[in-house]
């Protein structure tokens, strides 16, 4: 498993298509192998899409026959031994540079003809039966829902099985790590090292293991110049930040045998669902990581704000967001 933390890929396709090769190079091939792609299919989407079906060489192929399948083309296998990915190059493309046509002088990728002879496979057309499949916009509502309510279930890990008894974020116990135990890194935006420790306070962050030993120079937080592609073994949340003993604290269900090979904290866009935020029970005051008083026009700052989507004629607050 890798953390990409971020739930597109829009921003950094090539560090996309790294992770899908590393992982893919784990697969033993001693089992079959269903890959769940996006929902990206257009522009862009569908060139990167193109890209990863030379990448793996699958057996077959299901394309979802959804109510504007029109836009798409059929990735038929000689559609897309033909066609350009977004870093591959289709078999014209390909006799175009032969003949030293200009444009095709710009790939630099030397395996893209190669890509572009990819194996055969066998396409099945398959049309949903459930009504409104594939309608834009609400995919990605119902994902965003469907991803808070996965992360709360993995923190569900953290509480006592005794029902009723759900303890704050406050109230459990965390990991003390060591600032020079592991490295940092913040995947999806540049952030000045004076207010990292600002970024990564109450964040939610992947607990990875990088194949470098952490070799800290000074007393502050080691920090990554660029993002790894590596193992990510679980996921946590900094619950707090002690700058006097250089200490991250940090929330995880992921056993102690494991967080020992943890030696690097990756924060995404992917953030705490709300609820665990505003919901914490039994607090007198202030909410911990919650505040009213605020000046909102700090760039980086925001309003926890509650999504609302219509589906036909009603319409569902969703307050667990």
């Amino acid at each position: 498993m890798v953390y990409y933390g971020q739930t597109s890929c829009e921003q950094d396709t090539e560090r996309y298509l790294d992770v899908v090769k590393y992982v893919f190079s784990s697969y033993k091939k001693e089992v079959p192998l269903i890959v769940n792609t996006m929902g990206w299919v257009k522009g862009e989407g569908l060139l990167l899409l193109i890209d990863i079906i030379r990448l793996l060489s699958p057996s077959h192929i299901v394309q979802m026959d959804v109510y504007d399948w029109k836009a798409m083309a059929a990735l038929t296998p000689e559609y897309v031994h033909l066609t350009s990915g977004l870093y591959t190059k289709g078999k014209q493309q390909a006799k175009c540079k032969q003949m030293g046509t200009s444009g095709a002088e710009d790939w630099k990728s030397s395996d893209g003809e190669a890509d572009a002879s990819a194996s055969e496979y066998k396409l099945l057309y398959v049309h949903p039966e459930f009504p409104r499949a594939g309608v834009a916009g609400e995919a990605r509502v119902h994902s965003g829902i469907l991803r808070d309510m996965a992360i709360l279930g993995y923190l569900g890990q953290l509480q006592s099985p005794d029902i009723g008894a759900v303890l704050p974020l406050h109230g459990l116990v965390p990991y003390q790590v060591p600032f020079s135990a592991v490295a940092l890194r913040v995947i999806h935006t540049d952030v000045a090292p004076t207010n990292i420790m600002y970024a990564v306070n109450a964040s939610w962050v992947g607990l990875c293991r990088i194949p470098d030993e952490i070799r800290c120079q000074t007393d502050g937080p080691v920090l990554l110049t660029q993002t790894p592609v590596c193992d990510c073994l679980g996921f946590g949340i900094v619950r707090g930040v002690d700058m006097e003993k250089k200490l991250y604290h940090i929330l995880t269900p992921v056993p102690p045998e494991n967080l020992r090979l943890v030696n690097c904290l990756l924060l995404g866009n992917i953030a705490v669902p709300n609820c665990v935020l505003v919901g914490q029970q039994g607090v007198e005051g202030e909410i911990p990581y919650v505040t009213s008083d605020y000046n909102y026009s700090i760039v980086g700052s925001g309003k926890l704000r509650k999504k609302h989507f219509k589906r036909r004629e009603y319409a569902f607050e969703c307050d667990h967001t």
